[in-house]
């Protein structure tokens, strides 16, 4: 258990200074409105891809590490998406952002995670030994959620932006170089801040499990 949980810790990490470094080699690409998917129209693909590896390679060896923790239905279906959420992420490297089945990446690794957080963090929660964690483990457990619904109006506030200065949008259409004006810029920080909450649950209760 100990092994399995460093290596999601560790995998976690990494994913996240990946992420922290398409910002410096990739400056191109705006972090406020820009989708993290599209650094792969950049110089630094499997930089990227690095990333969406590491990534589902966190939440799959999560998973993996909790099953023989969790004791109810419920919580081993939380345990599956997390599973999922892992597939979803490691898809999101093999099929980048003009690949069809990006979407299908998409479905498989995002709104698995908000679920499968709330249904393992409150089963843990009824466990002794991680009661001493409620506070921490209740902030992560419904950051990933919130974080995507914050994600989902900054995208709706991006796309009536675009429609309102007349830009053309659909999955055909390049991205502008510069944001037009009018159009808030929100969408790119929300998506990272969607990311951050999302490898962070699985990197703390990995932690967590390795020091009890």
């Amino acid at each position: 258990m100990e092994i399995l949980a460093i290596l999601s810790i560790v995998s976690g990490g990494l994913s996240l200074l990946c992420l922290l470094a398409l910002h410096f080699v990739s400056p191109e690409f705006q972090p406020s409105w820009r989708m993290i998917s599209e650094y792969a129209m950049g110089k630094n693909k499997r930089l990227l891809t690095a990333f969406f590896y590491l990534w589902g390679a966190c939440s799959i060896l999560s998973s993996i590490l909790l099953w023989s923790v969790v004791g109810t239905i419920w919580a081993s279906i939380g345990i599956i998406l997390l599973f999922i959420s892992g597939i979803g992420a490691i898809m999101g490297g093999l099929f980048d952002i003009k690949h069809p089945k990006h979407g299908l990446s998409f479905m498989l690794g995002v709104p698995t995670l908000p679920l499968a957080a709330l249904l393992i963090g409150y089963h843990l929660l009824s466990l002794g030994a991680w009661s001493s964690y409620r506070g921490v483990l209740l902030l992560a457990s419904h950051a990933p959620w919130i974080a995507l619904v914050l994600m989902g109006g900054a995208m709706a506030l991006l796309f009536s932006g675009f429609k309102k200065a007349g830009y053309p949008m659909g999955p055909d259409v390049e991205p502008p170089e510069k944001l037009p004006e009018g159009v808030i810029p929100l969408a790119g920080y929300a998506n990272r801040l969607l990311v951050l909450c999302y490898l962070i649950w699985p990197i703390l209760v990995a932690s967590i499990a390795m020091t009890l």
